[in-house]
């Protein structure tokens, strides 16, 4: 059979090279619009009020964080698995919130609760910025843990009130408690100074971590799986931030100091999570503003230590609340009007987890708290008619074309 040859003739052409670098440019930015991940964004039932939020997400896919009851007078502590709610109650009082990350994947949540008892101080304590303002102060608070069902009060160091934050799988629970030293650095209604615990694994055991010296209070807010913990050091100050978060810390696992530094402030500095890695995240005071309007989401590496992630455009105040193996990083960015968008960090640059979404998805992520090994990440909404849903953002495979 014979094969018959065609000849071709080609006509070469020259293309400015302007037009050659916006061609090449445009492709670029459309493989890497293709890369960028996205996200199907599931709205979480609630408890009946109008404000839900997940604080947590494991690597079960264990949501947990608070939800009000309707009527938005008080919220409870909330766990979702599989999207189904479970209300895991109170300690006796009106109020409960799993406010931390969790990263425990053993079947245990810790948190906060009001018991039924007065506060015998009459005392605020750190959990009244945690709970709705009607039903938010008057009762004494314990931090609990709870497992299978059941939500067990944990000790304090002799105070009246605790407060739970961070666990993992050994049976690990770290926060602050009360001792029963009355502290002039108090800001009145505090009195008792408290200080960085870590509960369990056994029941009922409760230690507390070092202070650097010259420092009388402080709080533990995080706790990996190896047992490094992460908190703040200070004063007694109003127990919540400000100047007791002079030095932000990490615990090692024999409880040795690690000074985390500052971004030049010596206020607000508040590590909230920490990744097997070692890797930190958290916020930081800005300068001359001892009220924390407008702090500073912060990434900490052993290798570089404390870096200041910014915000999203037109914004002036972040936080970062998780992050995981990936060193993805999630939060919140505000303007100055306290308008807020939920952030993803990565690879050193912050975006609005808001372009990612589905089209269809009209409510507004505000808050980003935690994320996953699988990239869930959990938070809350916020809707065209005020309500603020729970969300879970779970990232959708790369198309195959």
């Amino acid at each position: 059979m014979k094969t018959k040859q065609i000849s071709i003739r080609f006509r070469f052409v020259r293309i400015p090279l302007s037009i050659l670098l916006i061609v090449m440019g445009c492709a670029l930015f459309a493989e890497s619009e293709h890369q960028e991940p996205r996200y199907t964004i599931t709205d979480l039932p609630g408890l009946g009020g109008t404000n839900s939020r997940a604080n947590s997400i494991n690597n079960r896919s264990w949501l947990a964080g608070y939800s009000n009851l309707a009527g938005n007078q008080s919220r409870h502590a909330a766990l979702w698995r599989d999207g189904v709610l479970t209300d895991l109650g109170t300690l006796g009082g009106p109020n409960s919130n799993v406010t931390w990350s969790v990263k425990a994947n053993s079947g245990i949540v810790a948190g906060i609760s009001q018991t039924a008892t007065p506060d015998p101080l009459g005392e605020a304590w750190s959990s009244a910025a945690f709970y709705p303002g009607a039903t938010g102060t008057g009762f004494t608070n314990l931090g609990f843990v709870w497992q299978n069902g059941t939500m067990r009060a944990l000790p304090t160091l002799g105070g009246n009130n605790g407060f739970a934050t961070g666990a993992n799988s050994r049976g690990q629970i770290v926060g602050w408690a009360e001792n029963t030293v009355h502290d002039a650095t108090c800001v009145p209604p505090q009195q008792l100074q408290f200080r960085p615990v870590v509960y369990g694994p056994k029941t009922n055991q409760i230690a507390e971590f070092p202070l650097p010296a010259g420092d009388t209070s402080g709080a533990a807010t995080g706790i990996n799986e190896q047992g490094q913990a992460v908190g703040i050091s200070g004063i007694c100050d109003q127990t919540v931030g400000r100047y007791t978060a002079k030095h932000a810390l990490l615990w090692d696992k024999k409880g040795k100091i690690v000074d985390l530094g500052n971004l030049g402030a010596p206020f607000w500095n508040t590590p909230t999570n920490i990744n097997e890695r070692g890797d930190v995240v958290g916020f930081a005071g800005a300068p001359n503003d001892p009220d924390g309007n407008f702090l500073q989401a912060f990434i900490w590496t052993r290798e570089r230590g404390m870096q200041a992630l910014g915000f999203l455009p037109g914004d002036v105040h972040s936080e970062a609340y998780g992050i995981n193996e990936r060193r993805q990083v999630v939060g919140l960015s505000c303007d100055a009007d306290g308008n807020c968008r939920a952030f993803i960090w990565e690879s050193g640059v912050m975006k609005d987890l808001n372009a990612f979404k589905p089209a269809n998805y009209t409510a507004r992520l505000e808050q980003a708290k935690d994320i996953n090994e699988e990239g869930e990440i959990a938070g809350r909404s916020l809707d065209a008619t005020g309500v603020r849903r729970t969300f879970l953002a779970t990232p959708n495979e790369e198309d195959d074309d």
